[in-house]
């Protein structure tokens, strides 16, 4: 069985896709609730800690290397069948709106925001407003990268199954 590069396009911007699906789900699905529970400064402290530590080489190669790749597997795919070429086109489209601007221009200034306050020097009420200008905004976000990243993970894979 001989492997294009296509093929090989396809397959890892699959995978990468997948992994990013599967950090956001698990994310949305036990994280945010799990410190949701809670008091203001714990919360806003936790937050603060898994953002910091998620900015690593890694997860920077995962999650802003796969639009990218899944450009490259658009351009390397163009010539399999009509259907399969349309679902990587939408499945990356989706995936460049609903993951990566939504990240961008949604969850990096709260995440930004939250990073630049000294949680210390902050009074309770302060770190109840804060909490409140971050926490609802931020998983609304999250919500439609949950979304996003799972339909384009879904998408891909019907691509592949097309070929």
């Amino acid at each position: 069985m001989e492997i294009s590069f296509g093929h090989f396009t396809l397959f890892i911007t699959i995978l990468l896709f997948g992994l990013v699906a599967g950090l956001c789900f698990t994310w949305g699905n036990a994280v945010t609730p799990g410190i949701g529970q809670l008091g203001d400064m714990h919360y806003l402290q936790a937050f603060q800690k898994m953002n910091r530590s998620i900015k690593n080489p890694l997860f920077f190669l995962v999650f802003m290397g796969s639009f990218p790749l899944g450009l490259a597997a658009i351009f390397t795919n163009r010539g399999i069948s009509s259907s399969s070429s349309w679902l990587i086109v939408i499945a990356v489209g989706i995936y460049g709106i609903g993951v990566v601007w939504i990240t961008l221009l949604g969850n990096v200034p709260l995440n930004e925001l939250l990073d630049k306050t000294d949680l210390m020097a902050n009074s309770p009420e302060e770190l109840k407003t804060l909490r409140e200008r971050f926490e609802q905004p931020w998983n609304r976000f999250h919500t439609i990268r949950i979304f996003s990243a799972s339909i384009s993970f879904a998408m891909l894979v019907l691509s592949a199954l097309y070929k």
